[in-house]
């Protein structure tokens, strides 16, 4: 495949815009600002992956994993796999250019409606959804949501898919198949990316190494490449102030040798700049630049969600699974294929009360870690775990299935049985993200505590039960670690508002100039999941894609540009 990012040397002086971050957010600012005839410039903190660039291996992705604590950093700062680790809450990412397209499961859905007339969303948005669905409709045509086409184009049924069917029966509950961004067919997409059809590998968010995933690298990014925007990675972007007409973004460069960002500040300046990177890195930005001197809304940290993130085990169920991916196995190697990391819903919305609605999806778990699952699940089972099921018959199968894994490794036995569950739900929107000693950090007491989180653990057991496995909690959501979540789904921090008082931009994206009122920075916009005012309960990837495509075509139209969304 062809790398798309340029030399840092090539950085110019100036540029019409300069977008930060390569995510969902600002892959689609650059573009739809490049369509409409910009010269456009985006920074993107990591490294550019190409298909075949992604770990397969458990040696190989722990050289891609970064942790930053409290007081310090463990691994490069270009690490794919992102790690914020909190007290309360801790966030998993992907650092990438794509962001964390390139390792999430690719599920295109919408919250319920009713999520949308929560008044916290600015009367702008609300009185004005169809520019909503209007967003919708372009991202869809760019992302190319599909469901899997079981049983149609030479793909089989998955096992998984048929447990998650199972279960949803037992509990009286809906199941079925979830739009999700991957190519089932070989092709030439629109961008003039050839991508591979569908292997079934289920390594989709460890990162595609098939070119079958519709991450932004595979479709807006070259998009914006080919309007003539140019992509920088290893940039590290520190605050940005306004000088004279112009907005200056301050920025460092990677020094490999020490894996980190320590080089000399170096400057890039713009009539326009858009933030997008991701909820924690624009929020990040912003705090350092408010310290510069950028005078923003006093709520500006405010309103951190996790989606309402939990996950969940069922282990060695009565049936198999096959929900583990491939790794360094190549389809055709003789290990069964799990298929798209997720396929299926048990839609559990709904309900009399908005914040009350689940939604369970069934996952499988990279192939990269293939080799310590056996000797992890055991002791995870007895010190997390509950048997839905009993009898003497049941005990001795279980134990069987337990050493089959354990001697003939995770594609069998056991594991071989064993589903994951990754859940949404709503969580109040209650977190706090500041910055601590230059570093950001993400308070949020009591956040695992909500009862919902208990209502979650029951259902989970329902659903275990269902397929007569052993319910494993999520192992940081217990007493003894104060029933702390990780969410990989994190929302807010610059959240749009009617004003100042209430939030951070407007409904454009525009930040907020003062601590009330509605005046805004002109030129300055945040257009990625942070300005999302609350938990959406359901995969936030549309959504976020929907409002900046809707974010975009208002910064157009305020400048008399046209963008132009045609193909040829």
């Amino acid at each position: 495949m062809k790398y798309i990012s340029s030399s840092a040397a090539d950085i110019k002086q100036h540029y019409d815009v300069v977008v930060i971050g390569s995510g969902y957010g600002g892959s689609i600012a650059a573009s739809r600002m490049s369509r409409a005839g910009k010269k456009v410039c985006l920074l993107e903190k990591g490294k550019e992956f190409q298909p075949g660039d992604y770990p397969k291996s458990n040696l190989e992705a722990a050289k891609e994993v970064q942790l930053d604590l409290c007081g310090n950093h463990i691994g490069p700062s270009t690490g794919l796999y992102d790690f914020r680790v909190n007290d309360d809450i801790s966030v998993a990412m992907g650092c990438g250019l794509g962001g964390t397209s390139l390792v999430n499961a690719s599920v295109s859905v919408l919250p319920e409606p009713r999520v949308f007339e929560d008044k916290c969303w600015p009367e702008e948005l609300r009185n004005d959804m169809q520019s909503f669905n209007d967003g919708v409709k372009h991202a869809r045509e760019m992302l190319g949501p599909v469901e899997y086409p079981e049983e149609e184009k030479g793909y089989p049924k998955l096992p998984k898919l048929e447990a998650m069917r199972k279960a949803a029966d037992k509990i009286n509950a809906k199941c079925y198949k979830l739009n999700i961004n991957v190519t089932f067919e070989d092709w030439v997409n629109r961008s003039g990316v050839k991508q591979a059809k569908c292997v079934l590998c289920g390594d989709c968010v460890t990162g595609c190494n098939y070119a079958s995933k519709n991450t932004a690298l595979m479709n807006y990014l070259p998009d914006a490449v080919n309007h003539g925007a140019e992509i920088y990675t290893k940039i590290l972007v520190r605050y940005i102030r306004k000088t004279g007409d112009l907005w200056s973004v301050h920025f460092q460069m990677y020094d490999t040798d020490r894996e980190n960002f320590d080089t000399a500040e170096m400057v890039v300046k713009a009539d326009i700049v858009i933030l997008a990177a991701g909820s924690l890195g624009s929020t990040e930005i912003l705090l350092r630049s408010n310290k510069m001197g950028l005078s923003l809304s006093g709520k500006l940290g405010d309103r951190f969600s996790g989606n309402g993130d939990t996950t969940g085990i069922g282990y060695n169920n009565d049936q198999k699974i096959n929900g583990v991916g491939l790794g360094y196995h190549k389809p055709g190697d003789g290990v069964e294929l799990p298929g798209p990391t997720i396929t299926a819903v048990i839609d559990l919305r709904n309900q009399d009360k908005l914040d009350e609605g689940i939604v369970i999806e069934e996952g499988v778990i990279p192939g990269a870690m293939a080799k310590l699952l056996p000797h992890a699940f055991v002791p995870m089972s007895r010190l997390f775990g509950k048997d839905t099921d009993s009898g003497m018959v049941d005990f001795v199968k279980e134990k069987w299935r337990e050493l089959v894994s354990l001697t003939r490794g995770a594609y069998h036995g056991a594991i071989k049985n064993t589903i994951t569950y990754l859940v949404n739900t709503h969580d109040g929107a209650g977190g706090k993200m500041k910055l601590e000693n230059d570093r950001l950090r993400v308070d949020w007491p009591g956040v695992g505590k909500q009862p919902i989180f208990d209502k979650i653990d029951e259902k989970l057991k329902d659903v275990t039960s269902a397929l007569g496995g052993t319910k494993i909690k999520n192992p940081v959501w217990n007493k003894i670690l104060d029933y702390d979540l990780i969410t990989v789904h994190p929302l807010g921090g610059c959240v749009m508002a009617d004003s100042a008082e209430n939030g951070v931009v407007n409904h454009k994206g525009e930040l907020f100039t003062s601590d009330n009122g509605t005046d805004v920075h002109k030129g300055l916009y945040v257009c990625d999941g942070a300005v999302v005012p609350r938990s959406l309960g359901a995969n936030p990837l549309l959504t976020i894609s929907a409002l900046a495509e809707r974010c975009c075509k208002l910064i157009a139209k305020d400048n008399g540009w046209v963008i132009d969304y045609n193909f040829f």
